[in-house]
């Protein structure tokens, strides 16, 4: 499996995204990338980005502060 595609990752749907299809965050965790994308186009041609987990950590943590 090439996890490089985004086709390939098991990608979860953010629980603050809403259920009628709007404001749709999906991310994707790999031992050392965290991939994020825009589900609300179509979520096989939808651009992602991608992050090293430790910048993804560190994010997470200023969010939370």
């Amino acid at each position: 499996m090439n996890v490089n595609k985004p086709s390939d990752l098991t990608w979860f749907k953010s629980s603050y995204s809403s259920g009628s299809g709007g404001q749709c965050l999906e991310v994707a965790a790999c031992p050392a990338t965290i991939h994020v994308r825009d589900s609300k186009q179509n979520p096989t041609t939808a651009p992602t980005l991608s992050v090293p987990t430790t910048a993804w950590h560190a994010f997470l943590g200023l969010v939370q502060a």
